[in-house]
């Protein structure tokens, strides 16, 4: 049985990681002279406002995306299936991927941050 209490929690830690990085890098970029390392962002970061805006929106999407995916994945029926655990491997896969990436970067902020 599907249980979307259990389902939320990596979705907000996907959410939670991303806005770190928001944060530390307003932080780092406004404060401490650092500079954004993502090539789409880089003009981005001037305005403020757009800035967070776009990071937290894309932060959102990501979070949302995977609560969705894995939603839709284990509505299926057929949960015995290669597919079935070839997908929902990819998509834990995936998430582990991008916490494990998000998490990185939350700690190289900081570390530009405190040195």
């Amino acid at each position: 049985m599907y249980q979307p209490r259990a389902a939320i929690f990596p979705s907000v830690m996907l959410i939670l990681i991303g806005s770190i990085d928001c944060i530390t890098t307003i932080i780092g970029t406004a404060f401490y002279g650092s500079f954004e390392v993502n090539p789409f962002l880089v003009g981005l970061v001037s305005n403020i406002p757009l800035f967070t805006i776009i990071k937290f929106s894309a932060t959102l999407c990501i979070g949302l995306s995977y609560f969705f995916a894995n939603r839709i994945l284990h509505q299926t029926g057929e949960r015995s299936s290669k597919s079935f655990r070839y997908t929902n491997l990819f998509v834990k896969g995936t998430y582990a991927g991008l916490a494990v990436f998000l998490s990185i970067v939350v700690v190289n902020n900081l570390a530009v941050i405190l040195a």
